[in-house]
């Protein structure tokens, strides 16, 4: 069965008591449950770190085992240019990489408006809640064909 990793960045492993106006009141737990039931053939891998060395990590790991990312960089999305460069890493191994936002980024404040990451990723998915997720493993179902 394939694997598709499905990659959090700092602050989501409080979802669903970190702003639910904004990120809604759903934890990953219920994410997991979600894409799990969804995955239609594959097998979803849902981390979570406050680690950006973590995260840079788990892409080197997507490369080396050909493996398909849903990313939601959250902070790390504006600045981060080390996972910039480890997201290039997956795409340019012809890998899937679909950048995720739970809130529209340009919705919200100037400094969100920057992505380091979208110059990088296969795609670009946000302002749906976790549904911004579903999108994302339904693109990933359909290119893994």
């Amino acid at each position: 069965m394939t694997t598709v990793l499905v990659l959090n960045g700092p602050n989501l492993g409080r979802l669903g008591a970190r702003e639910p106006d904004i990120y809604g009141s759903g934890t990953l737990d219920d994410l997991r449950a979600k894409l799990e039931g969804e995955a239609s053939g594959l097998q979803i891998d849902l981390r979570q770190t406050d680690s950006e060395a973590e995260l840079i990590g788990w892409l080197h790991e997507a490369v080396d085992l050909r493996l398909s990312v849903i990313l939601n960089p959250a902070a790390f999305t504006h600045y981060s240019y080390a996972l910039s460069d480890a997201a290039k890493l997956v795409t340019a191994a012809g890998l899937i990489l679909v950048e995720v936002h739970l809130s529209n980024p340009h919705a919200r404040e100037e400094f969100r408006h920057t992505s380091v990451i979208s110059s990088v990723a296969t795609g670009v998915i946000a302002g749906f809640g976790f549904d911004s997720y579903s999108l994302a493993l339904d693109l990933v179902q359909r290119r893994l064909g």
